[in-house]
Parts: structure tokens; C-alpha cells; sequence
């Protein structure tokens, strides 16, 4: 087990490493090892990630694991693991299907691929803000129709933890659209990203995350689409100092259960995790915040310049995007989707 996190730190440095510090352990989890045996559990739900949990969206599944075994009496184990120990999303989400592993906070650009109606958390000016966040995940009228989503495919949607807004880290400032267009951005491997860098008319490609240090380096890109948690925890304003704040979509992990487990649970232990899920992912939202804060504060204290975008041309932008959600509505549901947007209308 030593030996695969190593060879997975090795393939995620630059990506959602914590740094030197940590790069530097043997195991880049030993901080988060249980301080209980878990062996003798009679339950374990295995809960599998892709990233990092120096990122709190990520760190949340921790957090889950000790309160569960705590309340459950060591009756039941989260076993969680980060850092794509389990594989690739789309891997995972197969596997997830079948049922050979229990749970997944999956991105919700790959949460898509479950089901058309996840997806709408990706549409650029929907749900775009953290107080648009809280409010979609608290009315119950919106939020229920996204859980029951996943139904079709076996699997129940819990909640949502997050890790910040979206915008552009670039290698030269990005103060105007007429900057952007001479951008050359990476996006990620989602059709809703490609049709929306469409409708903006920029220049993007489409590259896998461990491939991003480089292309920054050697200008192959000399823009990332990401957000300032990412690009600060992971290093690439060591390259691209200018962050422009676009806050178009937030940051997501879409926390997914396989239903059929989750039936043959027994009702106490069922209820205890669905209850510290919901929970804790709602105190991650908030520490999520805080970290955005801290971030950006961090990254500006290295040097890292903050833009905004007129408002004129957020505005240009948005209306550019009509398009995307228009294409989207029948996949979505044009009824849910006009909903979502007159309860979150600024």
C-alpha cells in the first residue's frame, strides 16, 4: 500500500499536492490515518476520491469516517480514499454502478456522466456563487428534483462539498475579453466547458490535469480554467501569476452512494451516515469559504494579482452563454431549469 501511494504522489505532483512538506512524507496521507482499529467493524463504505483533502471539500471524508465510527459504536468504517487509490472517475463510477465500492464524491464535471440533470451545477452563471450554493443545496424544491437524479442509474445523490469559484490563471494578465481571446486555455474534459468556451469564442484545449504543469511551463497553454484553491494549494501561480475573477461556476464533488448498499444497511447505521454526510458537508461548505479567503490572501502575498473583469463584460459574457443553456434545457429538464435560475435570479 506504501509503495501505490507513492507512485500515485509521484503522478499527482503539481496537481492537488499540499506542497514540498508533505511531498516529502512516505505515506502523503499519514496525517489522516485513523487513530482506531477498524478492523473489527461490521460495515465499511468505501468511499473513494480523486483529490487531495488538504483541500477541505476533499479533507470532509475524514471528517465523515471519525464522527461515523464514533456514533456507529465502531460498527461501521468509512474507509475513504483519496487521491484516486480506487482509479480514474469514470472507472469509479462504474465501479460505483456495480456496486463494487460503496460511495464516490465525484466532480461534478464527471457527475455529469451520470446523469444529464447533475450537470447544471457546471452551466456557467447558474449556480455560481457560494451564497447561490448554499440556497440551491437548501431549498428543497430545487434541490430534490438534482438528488433524485441519479435514481435510474442505482445510485443516491447525498450532498455537494465544493472548492471555490472558477476563473482564468494566466501568464499575462487577462483584464479585458480582447485579452482572453489571445489566451490559449485548458479546460476540463467536460462537453459542457467545451460548449461554453465555444459560445465565448476563446482558444482552449482539452488536457489531463498531470499534463497541466508542463503545458503552463512551455506555454503549450498560457491559461487555466480552475479555481484560485487549486491553482494557489497546487502551485501554478508558480507560473501563472494573474488570476481573473470570473466566478462563473463553482468548484464541486457530488458525494454519490450506490444505492442497493445503502438499502441493505441497517436503519440505525443508515441514518447515522446519511446524517454525518449531510452535516459535515454542510460545515465544509463554510470552511470552504474561509480556505478561498485564505487562499487568495496567500497568493497575493506571493505575488499573484487579482482581476475583475468589468462588469460590462461579465455581462457580455453571460448573455454569450444563453446559447449553452438553451442546448442543455431538454437534457436537463426545461421546467427544473427555469426554476433554478428565477431561485437564484440575483
Amino acid at each position: 500500500m506504501k509503495r501505490l501511494i507513492r507512485s500515485l504522489l509521484f503522478a499527482l505532483t503539481g496537481t492537488l499536492a499540499a506542497g514540498p512538506a508533505l511531498a516529502a512524507q512516505a505515506n502523503p496521507l499519514e496525517a489522516w490515518q485513523p487513530k482506531f482499529d477498524p478492523s473489527k467493524a461490521e460495515f465499511t463504505y468505501l468511499l473513494s476520491n480523486i483529490s487531495h483533502p488538504v483541500i477541505e471539500g476533499i479533507g470532509v471524508g475524514y471528517r465523515i469516517r471519525d464522527r461515523v465510527w464514533e456514533e456507529s459504536g465502531g460498527r461501521l468504517y468509512v474507509d475513504y480514499r483519496p487521491l484516486a487509490q480506487l482509479g480514474g472517475e469514470k472507472d469509479v463510477i462504474a465501479k460505483l454502478k456495480l456496486g463494487a465500492i460503496q460511495g464516490m464524491m465525484s466532480s461534478s464535471v464527471a457527475a455529469a456522466n451520470v446523469a444529464d440533470r447533475l450537470g447544471i451545477v457546471n452551466l456557467p452563471y447558474v449556480v455560481d456563487t457560494f451564497d447561490k450554493l448554499d440556497l440551491f443545496r437548501d431549498t428543497p424544491e430545487i434541490w430534490q428534483p438534482f438528488a433524485a437524479s441519479a435514481e435510474k442509474q442505482g445510485l443516491a445523490v447525498v450532498d455537494v462539498t465544493g472548492y471555490g469559484p472558477y476563473g482564468w490563471a494566466t501568464t499575462s494578465p487577462v483584464r479585458s475579453l480582447n485579452d482572453a481571446k489571445g489566451t490559449k486555455f485548458r479546460i476540463a474534459e467536460a462537453p459542457v466547458n467545451t460548449d461554453t468556451y465555444k459560445s465565448w469564442g476563446l482558444q482552449f484545449t482539452v488536457l489531463p490535469w498531470p499534463d497541466v504543469p508542463q503545458a503552463l511551463q512551455t506555454g503549450v497553454i498560457t491559461g487555466l480554467d480552475h479555481t484560485a484553491i487549486v491553482c494557489n494549494i497546487t502551485k501554478k501561480f508558480t507560473v501563472a501569476k494573474y488570476f481573473t475573477e470570473l466566478n462563473y461556476a463553482q468548484g464541486l464533488f457530488v458525494h454519490l452512494i450506490n444505492q442497493r448498499w445503502l438499502d441493505k444497511l441497517p436503519e440505525d447505521l443508515r441514518t447515522i451516515l446519511l446524517t454525518v454526510i449531510t452535516e459535515e458537508s454542510a460545515k465544509s461548505r463554510q470552511l470552504t469559504r474561509r480556505q478561498y479567503e485564505e487562499q487568495v490572501a496567500a497568493a497575493k502575498a506571493d505575488g499573484v494579482e487579482f482581476i475583475d473583469l468589468p462588469a460590462a463584460e461579465i455581462e457580455q459574457l453571460k448573455q454569450m452563454a444563453e446559447p449553452v443553456l438553451a442546448s442543455w434545457t431538454d437534457r436537463i429538464g426545461p421546467d427544473y431549469l427555469a426554476l433554478v435560475r428565477e431561485k437564484l435570479a440575483d
